[in-house]
């Protein structure tokens, strides 16, 4: 058994159970990988650096043949994961974290973005995808101020399996990829933009409200859930799917 950090003596030890690992301060749904195909990911904001590489630890002792994920990691749990889980994948953009080897990829995910202040949502999708056994096509800086930029690419993403589209301002870009190309299509709106965008709800509400058919939304800056949902797309659409 390993030890638990300090600041967790005389907690509830960690145990082993059919579909859980007590952790004291966390029960780590260790089924579900089996349940979904996917292990539980790590949600790394309002947790300490400790807990985020404890839970990290336990979900790849439970699943040592794959990748096990953390997402929206402060500064200090990012520089912990490195130090403290050997081989680690941290991406200081994305504010995520992998540990271990991503599973073989079946179908791609093109995640096409509007600017470059886009990217800490677009990288922790990229890596929410990988680690969910897709492969990631990122085509960046493509926004609809210069659309020629977007239909230079657009070859590149129609020859993906699925589209996930990052935009703030006023989140023009899922529309123009729905009217493009014939792709299950995921938009992402972002809190990116001058003046009252209302931390991302004018981009949110743009999409919603998409005339090209087929644009279906997560919420604000949800990279994650959007890798989630293009990736198990993906896998069933990709060579080697059932």
């Amino acid at each position: 058994m390993e030890q638990m950090p300090a600041e967790y003596k005389g907690v509830v030890p960690e145990t082993e159970h059919a579909r859980e690992t007590d952790l004291g301060f966390a029960r780590i749904d260790i089924d579900r990988a089996r349940r979904t195909g996917d292990p539980e990911v790590v949600f790394g904001e309002g947790k300490t650096p400790e807990q985020v590489v404890a839970t990290l630890r336990a979900l790849h002792r439970a699943h040592p043949d794959r990748a096990v994920l953390a997402t929206r990691l402060s500064d200090e749990a990012r520089e912990l994961c490195r130090r403290e889980l050997s081989g680690a994948a941290v991406d200081d953009v994305g504010r995520t974290a992998v540990l271990g080897p991503p599973p073989a990829p079946k179908g791609s995910v093109a995640v096409v973005s509007a600017g470059t202040c886009d990217l800490p949502v677009v990288l922790e999708c990229v890596a929410t995808v990988r680690a969910f056994g897709s492969r990631a096509e990122v085509v960046g800086d493509v926004g609809v101020a210069g659309l020629h930029r977007l239909l230079a690419q657009r070859e590149r993403i129609a020859g993906c399996h699925v589209v996930v589209a990052v935009a703030g301002m006023e989140a023009a870009l899922p529309s123009v990829l729905g009217g493009l190309i014939g792709l299950p299509l995921i938009a992402v709106p972002t809190s990116v933009g001058y003046g009252w965008h209302l931390d991302g709800l004018t981009a949110w509400l743009a999409v919603l409200n998409s005339c090209a058919p087929g644009v279906v939304s997560v919420n604000v800056d949800n990279g994650f859930g959007a890798g989630v949902a293009a990736a198990r797309i993906a896998r069933c659409a990709g060579p080697g799917a059932v």
